[in-house]
């Protein structure tokens, strides 16, 4: 698990968002460009019966307060009946009933715009403030909300549900209102959803609304199924995100230019670029003609592999395909150049821009450079092409000057920065919020915490404010500089400056606390950021109950994870295992017992982790049968043991000597799950405990193999009879390893030689060398 590294991730964030303002379409291939303008004809509508058999009996997922703050996971939520095979060849067909119509342009039902003025209404702010209270509902405000959901029209519901930062409380909201009387989902309201969740890992979601849609008899676009196969590929499940093309055209549904760049756009993310190109190929058969959005996929799938000579080669090509390159198909190779920091490479490239393809280099060039040179670090490379910029007459505005600002701080030259900074001011071009808060992030980075304040300050004085990013910035400064709770008392005083904390900022203070120790002020912050309509994920939570369990607050840590569950939040089974595993540590049994109850109460399904901490803490009191109780209980659910659970299992029988009960439970672990050095692990453990004779019993089992594992488990015997003065038995155990081909280590063998002979076994000893001198004029080299 990964700890959230906020104060790499705060600036990046905002000047992403920031840059894309006017430049996003000319920097990359982003993932609107990719999907295209999708279309619906009269053809278009789903068949029920063959999409239910594509995608089998579905549910929804709903907590048990109110039935509302549905459990999500982020990844891949629970009842995936799809499975992604590792391995197995992804093979995908396209068949048409129309030809060469792919290219033809119609207008998409799931395209439409949302006014700010919507999600500004009256009704829309009081339906986000109810659900932000979801976690102290009683029936009085779900009959508010149910109340205000019948007044809104369907482009108001979509403002509500992209109002939500949290994309399972909308996804949670849009099933709450589906199921209420009197109330029916537009279908703007479906397409909402679902661009919702394709910007997430939320496939099962994503494939439940689609599910609905059709269950609705909703026409469906290939945009709908776009969407979803989008998801399924930020999931990592590639061959799901396959399966809907097929699926789609099985529904009835015909696959259009848009779908098919969407399918090429997920087989290079999901590096199969060779896949990628026979999919285009089909696409052609077909009747479907690429168009500039394709060839760029294949562009960046070459520069991704670091193919830059192909992905040349085909700019080359495609004025020959019928298909002139655009600027982005010249932007995504020299994006992948300025990574490298290959800037001879960039300015032969824009000359052939010119030159091959007649596009001028434009203002966005030089953005698109400035940016993709700042993102990687290479501000002084960036600095140059701004200066040539505006030497040639273009405008670089404050969000050029950002991006070069921001890579002069996160390389901890702050100086640099504010001489940028007051270069800016000389030319006109006054900083905005996202150059200052990247200023102030550059101090905090160095420790300066003094003068990020003073920054803050010259903000107002410049009329310029700060903005949540900008605090949060400074928050996370202060934490990671020990100063958590003065961060603490600048969010309770939030209200009074007229800035907002959000979700990234209450995990900046709550993680500054935990780090301190100071659990207690963190566990606060989580009931304040829940309070606020904002869930901590499962990371967070795992980090402070974590904390708390170190401390020995596991009762702490268990109340914790109750309200969590409780107030809707996405616990899983990892936070759970982190509860027993507390009680496990302090020695109460029963606690974590009952917290294994509390699990399937909860519908979280435990996993081998769990059964082996508590095997290994029940094995460690001597309580081996219930122990092996709960391994058997695994193995019945289907876990397999992992190499952890063999290690504890062999550890503890051969703890408490009770190596026959363990022989039984290790054959049914291994009928489940084979693990070839179990019996090396045994006679190793059982030579630590001193258990001899039950080593040696064993020693047949592990010479099967005869490999150079069993030669070391072999050695640790001899020695152990040898530390014991028991030289006969380490002689027969070297006597054995010859008879299966093994050489034992020959200064061992001297040594147990030595010790037969002062036992007065000197025919044993001398027999033991002769066995060396033979095997040695056989092999014409002595193996040590």
């Amino acid at each position: 698990m990964a700890i959230l590294r906020l104060n790499h991730y705060l600036l990046g964030k905002a000047l992403a968002s920031h840059f894309c303002v006017n430049h996003l379409s000319c920097i990359a291939l982003n993932l609107h460009s990719v999907l295209g303008s999708y279309s619906t004809t009269s053809k278009g509508k789903c068949n029920n019966e063959n999409f239910n058999e594509g995608f089998g009996k579905l549910g929804y997922v709903f907590s048990e307060k109110l039935g509302f703050a549905a459990s999500v996971n982020d990844n891949v939520e629970e009842g995936d009946e799809e499975v992604e095979e590792e391995g197995e060849e992804i093979d995908i067909e396209i068949t048409s009933s129309f030809h060469g119509n792919g290219n033809r342009q119609r207008e998409s039902i799931a395209r439409f715009e949302i006014d700010e003025s919507e999600f500004r209404h009256p009704l829309v702010r009081e339906v986000c403030r109810l659900i932000t209270l979801r976690s102290s509902w009683n029936p009085k405000f779900e009959g508010n909300l149910r109340h205000l959901l019948r007044s809104l029209k369907p482009k108001l519901v979509c403002a509500v549900l992209r109002s939500q930062e949290d994309e399972r409380i909308a996804l949670s909201f849009f099933y709450w209102a589906d199921r209420q009387w009197r109330y029916r989902h537009d279908t703007i309201v479906y397409y909402t959803m679902l661009d919702i969740l394709s910007k997430t890992k939320l496939c099962q979601g994503a494939r439940r609304v689609l599910r609905l849609l059709t269950r609705r008899g909703i026409e469906c676009s290939p945009e709908a199924f776009g969407y979803v196969m989008v998801s399924y590929s930020r999931a990592g499940k590639l061959r799901n995100a396959l399966q809907l093309l097929t699926l789609m055209q099985k529904a009835g549904v015909e696959p259009d230019l848009s779908i098919c760049n969407t399918a090429v756009y997920v087989l290079v993310k999901g590096a199969k670029l060779e896949k990628a190109l026979r999919f285009l190929e089909r696409m052609q058969v077909a009747g479907i003609k690429p168009d500039s959005v394709s060839y760029n996929c294949l562009i960046k799938g070459y520069c991704d592999l670091n193919r830059i000579d192909d992905a040349l080669k085909l700019i080359a090509e495609m004025p020959y395909k019928g298909c002139p390159p655009d600027k982005v198909s010249y932007y995504t190779v020299m994006a992948f150049l300025c990574k490298d920091r290959k800037v001879e490479k960039v300015k032969h490239l824009m000359a052939n821009m010119v030159r091959d393809s007649n596009l001028i280099q434009d203002q966005v060039t030089y953005n698109t450079l400035i940016h993709a040179l700042s993102k990687h670090g290479h501000a002084d490379d960036a600095l140059a092409f701004l200066m040539e910029a505006e030497e040639k007459g273009f405008h670089i505005d404050k969000v050029g000057y950002s991006a070069v600002v921001d890579s002069f701080c996160k390389k901890r030259r702050i100086d640099d920065a504010k001489s940028l900074v007051i270069d800016m001011h000389s030319k006109g071009c006054n900083p905005d919020v996202v150059t200052y808060t990247a200023i102030i992030d550059g101090f905090c980075r160095v420790g300066k915490l003094d003068e990020a304040k003073k920054m803050l300050q010259q903000m107002y004085k410049h009329g310029c404010k700060p903005n949540t990013v900008t605090y949060t910035a400074l928050l996370n400064g202060l934490c990671q500089n020990g100063k958590s709770l003065e961060a603490r008392e600048m969010i309770s005083l939030s209200e009074e400056n007229w800035w907002t904390p959000n979700a990234i900022t209450y995990s900046a203070v709550m993680h500054g606390l935990r780090r301190e120790g100071k659990l207690s002020e963190a566990c606060d912050m989580i009931r304040e950021m829940i309070g606020k309509g904002f869930l901590p994920n499962p990371v967070e939570i795992n980090l402070l109950i974590q904390s708390l369990c170190k401390n020995q607050n596991v009762v702490e840590a268990k109340k914790f994870l109750e309200e969590c569950l409780h107030k809707g939040c996405a616990v899983n089974v990892v936070n759970f295992t982190a509860v027993i595993y507390g009680f496990c540590q302090i020695g109460d049994l029963d606690a974590a017992l009952s917290v294994l109850d509390d699990m399937y109460l909860s519908n979280k399904h435990p996993d081998a982790i769990t059964y082996t901490a508590l095997f290994d803490a029940l094995g460690k009191k001597g309580r081996l049968d219930e122990a092996a109780e709960l391994i058997i209980k695994m193995l019945g659910k289907g876990f397999d043991p992992t190499p952890v659970t063999y290690r504890a299992v062999i550890h503890r029988f051969c703890q408490w000597r009770r190596v026959d009960d363990m022989m039984k439970l290790l054959e049914k672990m291994l009928a489940r799950q084979p693990f070839r050095t179990v019996y090396n692990q045994v006679i190793e453990k059982l030579c630590e405990f001193g258990n001899f004779e039950e080593a040696e019993k064993l020693l047949g089992k592990v010479l099967r193999t005869a490999s150079k594992l069993d030669a070391k488990t072999c050695h640790v015997l001899m020695q152990s009879y040898l530390s014991k003065g028991i030289a006969i038995s380490a002689y027969k155990v070297a006597c054995q390893m010859f008879r299966r081909n093994l050489i034992p280590d020959l200064k061992l063998c001297e040594k147990v030689s030595k010790k037969l002979v002062l036992d007065g076994k000197s025919a044993e000893a001398d027999n033991l060398m002769l066995r060396f001198v033979e095997r040695g004029i056989q092999q014409n080299e002595m193996h040590l």
